[in-house]
């Protein structure tokens, strides 16, 4: 029997010199694999071109670091990228003045 697979359409993530020097800001920390993956979906099925860099958030009780996925967009999709992020329920990740700027 063959098993339905399911298609993942190619993700909008780019690397930020394809982005020349545009002004790239951050939008969203994502401290969870799974809050990187939805937010990927989120922005990709909108058609957003963003870039994504792992940082450092800290370290855990035992010392070892901390890292998490920080999602960067062109200054012009910052407030729509924001609202769709938080309509997709991620607003705990979303970095609070990245929409007033």
């Amino acid at each position: 029997s063959l098993e339905a697979r399911q298609y993942t359409p190619p993700m909008a993530r780019v690397d930020a010199e394809m982005l020349g020097d545009r002004d790239l800001l951050p939008i969203f920390i994502a401290a969870t694999m799974a809050e990187a993956r939805l937010a990927e979906e989120v922005l990709t099925q909108r058609g957003v071109h963003f870039v994504v860099q792992a940082e450092h958030l800290g370290y855990t009780l035992f010392g070892s670091p901390r890292h998490g996925a920080t999602f960067y967009v062109e200054e012009a999709q910052v407030e729509y990228c924001v609202a769709q992020l938080t309509a997709a329920g991620l607003d705990a990740g979303v970095i609070d003045d990245a929409a007033e700027t």
